[in-house]
């Protein structure tokens, strides 16, 4: 899969050599695992190097804890966030 003008993939842009499967897979696997993030609406993407989190979270934390748990992964400026807030009425 090629992205961007230069058309180089995640594989060849990353240094450590991993898939972006591999890269979607432990993000996902990061927020799923904090037990205070309500996950099951969020979806990780690739675009070429940088990571989309999309979908819905149900409180404002969530917000802040899946970016930084995305960028303790692939580096803050790699992440972009693209969630839209669903929350509760009371």
């Amino acid at each position: 899969m090629k992205f961007g003008p230069d058309n180089n993939s995640h594989e060849e842009r990353c240094p450590q050599g991993h898939s972006s499967a591999a890269t979607i897979a432990t993000i996902e696997a990061a927020i799923s695992a904090d037990r205070d993030i309500d996950s099951s609406a969020i979806e990780v993407r690739m675009l070429g190097p940088v990571v989309l989190l999309e979908g819905y979270i149900t409180k404002p934390a969530d917000r802040e804890k899946a970016i930084s748990l995305a960028a303790m992964i692939v580096g803050e400026e790699n992440v972009h966030d693209r969630m839209l807030s669903r929350f509760p009425t009371q």
